[in-house]
C-alpha cells in the first residue's frame, strides 16, 4: 500500500538539513530502485523552486510499504530526523486516485 510521509521542518533547519542531504537522497534512491517511490520533495519556504537562504519547510515522500508500520520505521529512521531537520512526521495512508 502507499503511504505520505509529511514532514515539517524545525525553523533554521537548511544547514542541518544540507548536511544530512546525502544520507537523505541514498536511502531514497534505494526506495526508486526498488520501484517504490511514487513522488518525494521538499516544500520550498518561500514560492520558488530555489528558495536560497529561506530553505525549506519540510518534505513529502509518497511510497510503497508492507504496512504503516514499516512506513512509520522508515520514517523514523530517516537521516534528517537524525540531525534534528524535522520537528514531526506524520506517516499515513495513502490512495493515488491520478494519474
Amino acid at each position: 500500500m502507499l503511504y505520505a510521509i509529511i514532514a515539517t521542518d524545525v525553523a533554521n533547519s537548511l544547514e542541518n538539513r544540507l548536511a544530512a542531504r546525502p544520507a537523505h537522497l541514498e536511502r531514497l534512491q534505494q526506495l526508486k530502485a526498488e520501484g517504490r517511490v511514487v513522488l518525494a520533495g521538499p516544500h520550498p519556504a518561500v514560492d520558488s523552486n530555489d528558495p536560497g537562504a529561506a530553505g525549506f519547510t519540510g518534505s513529502l515522500i509518497v511510497a510503497e510499504f508492507d504496512s504503516l508500520s514499516a512506513a512509520q520505521a522508515w520514517a523514523d529512521a530517516d537521516p534528517y530526523v537524525a540531525a534534528g531537520v524535522y520537528s514531526s512526521v506524520l506517516v499515513k495512508p495513502f490512495k493515488q486516485v491520478l494519474p
